[in-house]
């Protein structure tokens, strides 16, 4: 019971690290997946399938999305910083 209550921390730091692990792994599963979309939209465009105007709307939308799945990414990562920095 005493080393369970010795070793709480490091379990804690390990379990919040192994969610981010796998948050990170899904965003990034999608950020790939709007890159797609974005690939498919340009050649889309390209081919003539869809106007400029179109285009333009739908590529800033999937911008957007990458933007903020990096800056969920970036505040993650600056948050088990913090964490790691409290357990050394």
């Amino acid at each position: 019971m005493l080393i369970d209550f010795l070793l709480s921390p490091l379990t804690g730091l390990t379990w919040i690290a192994e969610q981010i692990q796998e948050r990170a792994e899904a965003e990034l599963d999608n950020q790939e997946n709007l890159h797609k979309r974005l690939l498919a939209l340009q050649i889309a465009v390209d081919m003539g399938e869809i106007s400029e105007e179109e285009f333009e709307e739908q590529e800033e939308a999937l911008l957007l999305a990458i933007q903020a799945i990096e800056d969920r990414q970036r505040q993650e990562a600056a948050i088990a910083a913090e964490i790691e920095a409290e357990y050394e």
